[in-house]
């Protein structure tokens, strides 16, 4: 059978297949209810905020319809303590200062004839709008994404990172896709709004007033077809056989009471090690020496080399 032709991005947005065949050549693997949110977010222009577990694809998504549909990547990893000066923007002091310098020689002429202190403050008051404009304004990821012409895609990522004022930032912008600089005003989006994705790891619930604004999408950890069939895509080096038993490995993991289960990052990371070893079926001694690479805590390390035999016994069975 011939193979689908390659659509445009244009294309690629007609039909929800049409998405997740795209995002499938992008080699981003995931369920039709991935690709039907990101065909929603960009015909109803609204903003996605996708949970899940650390590492199951949430940051790659955005990455991925980035390149899908060809357009910048504007990327804010949020953090506690996260302001409008680095996420919106913030005054080019620097430059003003060195404006300030250049034009004091001005200043007499600009003060010649006033009559006393109260004039000429007035005077210099007319001033202030040359030094809070564009022209000394710099902009941060949320503006930046805004002045895109042909549109971009915006990640904020690990929403739940920041705080509840930050929330609070974001509202305007996510409703209607501009910011309010006060002394410049409103700045709407130049062209086509940006495609915004929010993640959180679920360390915090975000506010209600944020998730009215956005689709929600949930990504769990992905069943053993779909986690082979991303295996497949991302090292396809590996022997089918292998993909098999690591994938039934990493399930069983997944069933135990550990600190941190290993993601869709840790088994891709996990197959590219195995391979670099030229390992072709799991035993007991490749497995232990390379569960560093699976588990992150040493507590969840001891506990797993302890079910060793019993875990083997059931991929192999």
């Amino acid at each position: 059978m011939a193979d689908s032709p390659v659509l445009s991005p244009a294309e690629t947005l007609t039909r929800v297949d049409a998405v997740s065949e795209a995002l499938a050549r992008h080699r981003y693997i995931g369920s039709s209810r991935i690709a039907t949110v990101v065909y929603l977010a960009v015909h109803l222009q609204k903003p996605v905020l996708v949970e899940g577990p650390p590492g199951v694809g949430k940051t790659e998504l955005a990455k991925t319809v980035a390149a899908m549909l060809e357009l910048p990547l504007i990327r804010l990893q949020c953090y506690e303590g996260l302001d409008e000066a680095k996420a919106l923007y913030e005054w080019k002091y620097g430059k003003q200062l060195l404006y300030i310098q250049v034009l004091k020689d001005k200043i007499d002429d600009a003060l010649g004839g006033a009559r006393g202190l109260r004039e000429s403050v007035e005077r210099l008051h007319g001033y202030d709008d040359i030094f809070f404009s564009e022209d000394f304004l710099e902009a941060r990821p949320l503006l930046k994404a805004l002045r895109e012409p042909q549109g971009s895609v915006l990640l904020l990522d690990e929403i739940d990172k920041s705080d509840e004022e930050f929330e609070a930032l974001l509202l305007e912008m996510l409703s209607d896709y501009q910011v309010t600089v006060p002394e410049i005003g409103t700045i709407r989006a130049a062209g086509t709004p940006p495609i915004v994705f929010l993640t959180s790891n679920n360390t915090r619930d975000v506010s209600d007033a944020l998730k009215r604004r956005c689709l929600h999408l949930y990504i769990p950890f992905p069943e053993p077809a779909l986690e082979q069939q991303i295996i497949e895509t991302r090292v396809p080096e590996i022997t089918a056989a292998l993909r098999r038993q690591l994938v039934a490995f990493v399930q069983g993991l997944r069933e135990m009471d550990l600190r941190k289960p290993p993601a869709i990052s840790e088994t891709i990371d996990w197959a590219r090690t195995l391979l670099l070893l030229n390992v072709d079926t799991l035993d007991e001694a490749w497995v232990r020496d390379t569960l560093n690479v699976l588990l992150k805590f040493e507590d969840d390390v001891e506990a797993v080399s302890s079910q060793l035999p019993t875990l083997l016994r059931r991929v192999n069975g």
